[in-house]
């Protein structure tokens, strides 16, 4: 397990809510954020703050390293190629919207098909049909098994040749579960589609090789992994992102503009129109730095054990449903319970200092999947401990308490 000495070094966790030591387990919404992400965005803002491309003055020179510097930490910790292969962008949504704006475009046809599963992030379903709507493509999906996984066999079902685009959660921020991503991709390219992967609640977590995984496009975002709001990146192959156009013009993705036609620069620039999240790139890279330092081997482990520690004694508790499935599963647990709606749930808690999420999670059609209108959910992160969930636990059966009746 982690140990003690990180948890220190979160500011935000040391403060009381309502009365009691702050429990929070809301890291799939946002993460908090070390000491050493608050001090680098606080170095930049008082030393570094400058412009970046532009100038050859010294705070112009150190505002653009920092900030090229942050996209090489990126490429290393997810696997690229090439620094040119990652685009920052303001978090996993800008970066989905981006491929299904542009690539999309770009090779959609009617009566071509986007494949995408029932667990999807509103932010990985909605942009997929807007290129349904204005290519004529149709949208499939991959059937759940009864609990929440999908398997092989139905991905090979779903995926055909008139498939031209994938795009799958790796972790799923309702059901926990981790999907088969490298095996996906390797049936996707079989015939000849692109895979898109939504990364957001996988690269927190565990250690991510996107040419391991061979996917073609992959997405995350800063603020779930120990860094700053309002930043994130778009990783995609070098060979599509060049082949694809800019969703947004002006700034320095320029190279040469005339009255009546403009060229662009070169990657990654060309998708990063006006003054980028100079700060943000900044923090992440210090996240990332942190999060590097710690191991993911490490909090990918302290998740998994957290997470059946918190299954095992949650799963105790009468009238109390979980979600999703009990093994390969990331670090949240998703439940119910009784007949209590989960904002009371959540509301009870939080008078008890625990900070849950309560809601449908961006993630609709999976509500109506599960037979719910929402639900409540754990979430754990490298800074969580056994003893959180023991006061979850506590607080869970007190509010069974208190509802009474209106449990079972």
């Amino acid at each position: 397990m982690i140990t003690a000495e990180i948890r220190e070094l979160f500011p935000i966790l040391k403060q009381e809510v309502n009365g009691h030591p702050l429990v929070y387990l809301d890291s799939a919404a946002t993460s908090q954020k070390p000491i050493q992400v608050i001090e680098a965005l606080k170095h930049y803002y008082e030393w570094d703050n400058a412009n970046v491309h532009r100038g050859v003055h010294t705070l112009g020179s150190r505002a653009t390293d920092a900030y090229e510097g942050a996209r090489a930490k990126v490429a290393k910790f997810i696997g690229a190629a090439s620094e040119q292969e990652i685009i920052f962008t303001r978090g996993t949504t800008t970066a989905i919207n981006i491929v299904a704006a542009s690539f999309a475009e770009s090779v959609l046809r009617e009566g071509d098909e986007i494949v995408l599963t029932p667990m999807e992030h509103h932010s990985n379903l909605i942009p997929w049909q807007q290129a349904a709507k204005k290519s004529g493509a149709t949208l499939k999906y991959i059937p759940l098994q009864p609990d929440g996984s999908i398997s092989l066999a139905d991905v090979e079902n779903t995926i055909t040749d008139r498939t031209k685009i994938v795009s799958v959660v790796y972790v799923s921020n309702v059901l926990g579960v981790i999907n088969p991503i490298k095996e996906i991709a390797a049936i996707a390219h079989k015939h000849g589609a692109k895979i898109m992967v939504d990364g957001a609640q996988s690269t927190p977590h565990m250690k991510v090789d996107v040419q391991d995984l061979d996917c073609d496009f992959y997405a995350l975002s800063g603020h779930k992994m120990c860094g700053p709001t309002g930043i994130g990146a778009l990783y995609g192959k070098k060979s599509l992102l060049n082949n694809m156009e800019p969703v947004e013009f002006g700034g320095e993705m320029i190279d040469h503009v005339d009255l009546y036609e403009s060229t662009w620069k070169e990657l990654p620039w060309k998708f990063e129109g006006g003054t980028p999240m100079i700060a943000g790139a900044v923090g992440l890279g210090a996240a990332i730095d942190f999060l590097t330092e710690v191991g993911m081997d490490n909090i990918f482990k302290h998740d998994v054990q957290l997470t059946n520690y918190a299954l095992d004694r949650m799963m105790q508790i009468p009238d109390l449903a979980v979600y999703g499935p009990t093994t390969n599963r990331a670090g949240l647990v998703t439940f119910n319970l009784g007949d209590v709606h989960p904002h009371d749930v959540a509301t009870v808690l939080d008078s008890m200092g625990i900070a849950v999420r309560a809601g449908h999670h961006c993630c609709q059609p999976l509500m109506r999947w599960l037979e719910q209108s929402s639900t409540a959910r754990a979430s754990f992160y490298l800074y969580n401990t056994e003893d959180d969930v023991d006061r979850l636990v506590t607080a869970l059966l007190k509010t069974k308490e208190y509802f009474g009746d209106a449990i079972g």
